[in-house]
């Protein structure tokens, strides 16, 4: 078995084409099969180096490798289009000498307007077939004479082209409604159902696994495939990715490249597990599956026709259990870069700095959908501000009420006579002593040392956080972190503006 990933490098990898290229990956993988990256990259305007690259770090990141192709080297490449121009000029040759296609001299102006003629009266385009049959003395002195004609390939008339899709059955096509298709354009570039033909050919592509878009390819490729006396792949054709509302997933349904997931801080085993799951079963409702699972159950026999709707709600159901499966070591690698963006990353870390990002990022991170979501979370560690936290109406009504303020300045006093909190069982000890001399326990206590702690009435356990605000308080601009305000000076920030507001 070999499969093929055939992207064109004209901008990011769209999660439809990621889909593709999984669905691929899977296949061979489940198969013992090969998987090969190729490049289309014969549209010359809009071809980058920078695309190319883009797409093979976002495969790398999802964990498909490639076994052959671009970077991995082969037996039957080059695996660049555009560095197999040579090749695709002898087939045609090849065509052109056995009479299978023919040079087309028509103006792309009289083309057009037969097109367009077609289309009022409401035929299907064809090509009419003017040049078909010129006399071969007549294409000579044009080319002679500096004309660079197109070259079609001569389609039999009043045939059936069908195949048995994989996914859909049998497709069939009558060649009347094809025409004569141009397979090399007049500036020598080929087309690309002729290009791909050759490739897969070449490459020995046993099975080829698609988006359902290039179904009305497929019998002008098979077309192709006759007239070189080649025997076709198997075909599968997947649905498309389709957007909330049922149309083509498109920008304005928000992101839709693998690029923008992975800056949304989606983890690559969610987003993969999640596209594996569009148009695919396993077949015993089981969703939250790895890589090595997926590949071992894949069959081609149980992915469906209709389209998959992308819900990115369930999307981030998925990202949050790997978020909680994954190691603090990796945890942080990921959460850095959005933590420098926010300016809470300052530098390069120390090792005691990083130690207290692996213990209070995977709490956090448990709690959120996408690790871009993490700053804001981690907010209340960097950030105290007591002024803004009374002028809010809810703070201010629940430290008015007994026992609260005398819980607040027993808080504080307690703090400016301890060490730093830098453990749960030294917070513990210190909130109930602080019980014991205020008469307050339960919410009454540590609600209200949540407030002073933190000037907001919710977030994560205090066990978790006062002990991660300490550990922090004492870092230096050398660690590489923001300043993160201790608890003790806090809670005399937060007395000090609340005797302001009582006064």
């Amino acid at each position: 078995m070999r499969v093929r990933f055939a992207p064109s490098p004209t901008g990011h990898l769209h999660v439809g084409n990621a889909r593709t290229a999984l669905f691929n990956w899977l296949l061979a993988r489940h198969g013992g099969g090969t998987y090969v990256l190729r490049v289309e990259d014969t549209d010359r305007e809009r071809s980058t180096p920078e695309s190319e690259a883009t797409i093979k770090d976002d495969l790398r990141w999802l964990g498909l490798s490639w076994d052959e192709g671009i970077d991995a080297g082969g037996d039957v490449g080059p695996y660049r289009q555009s560095e197999r121009l040579d090749l695709y000029a002898a087939h045609t040759r090849q065509l052109l000498q056995s009479g299978h296609a023919y040079r087309c001299f028509c103006a792309p102006e009289t083309l057009e307007a037969q097109r367009q003629a077609a289309l009022a009266a409401g035929a299907p385009p064809k090509y009419p077939g003017t040049c078909r049959d010129l006399a071969p003395d007549d294409v000579e002195a044009r080319v002679e004479a500096g004309a660079r004609p197109a070259i079609r390939l001569r389609v039999p008339a009043d045939r059936e082209v069908a195949f048995d899709d994989i996914v859909r059955g049998r497709v069939a096509f009558h060649t009347d409604v094809i025409g004569d298709p141009v397979i090399v354009r007049g500036d020598g570039i080929p087309a690309y159902n002729y290009a791909v033909v050759i490739d897969d050919a070449l490459m020995h592509i046993t099975h080829v696994v698609r988006g359902e878009d290039h179904i009305s390819n497929t019998p002008r490729q098979l077309l192709v495939y006759e007239a070189f006396g080649w025997t076709p792949p198997a075909f599968a054709h997947l649905s498309l990715v389709l957007g909330p509302d049922h149309a083509p997933l498109s920008k304005r349904h928000g992101a839709t490249s693998v690029a923008e997931f992975r800056a949304k801080g989606y983890l690559p085993e969610a987003l993969a597990n999640y596209l594996a799951l569009l148009g695919w079963s396993p077949g015993d409702g089981q969703e939250l599956l790895p890589l090595n699972e997926l590949a071992a159950r894949f069959d081609l026999a149980h992915v469906g026709h209709s389209a998959g709707v992308f819900d990115e709600a369930k999307l981030a159901w998925m990202n949050r259990h790997y978020l909680k499966a994954a190691t603090p070591g990796r945890l942080v690698a990921l959460a850095v870069p959005y933590l420098q963006s926010a300016g809470r990353v300052t530098g390069g870390l120390s090792a005691a700095a990083e130690t207290w990002l692996s213990q209070i990022v995977p709490p956090l991170a448990a709690s959120l959908d996408r690790l871009n979501e993490l700053p804001d979370r981690m907010h209340l560690l960097f950030a105290f501000d007591a002024e803004a936290a009374l002028a809010r109406d809810d703070v201010r009504a629940e430290i008015a009420a007994a026992p609260a303020p005398a819980v607040s300045r027993a808080w504080a006093d307690a703090l400016a006579s301890s060490p730093r909190l830098t453990a749960r069982d030294a917070f513990r000890a210190l909130a109930k002593d602080v019980g014991t001399r205020t008469g307050a326990k339960g919410k009454a206590l540590f609600h209200t040392i949540r407030l002073v702690t933190t000037g907001l009435p919710d977030g994560p356990e205090l066990d978790v956080l006062v002990p991660a605000i300490d550990q922090a308080a004492d870092f230096t601009p050398a660690d590489g972190l923001a300043p993160v305000p201790g608890c003790r000076e806090r809670a005399a920030a937060f007395v000090a503006a609340l005797d302001r507001v009582t006064s």
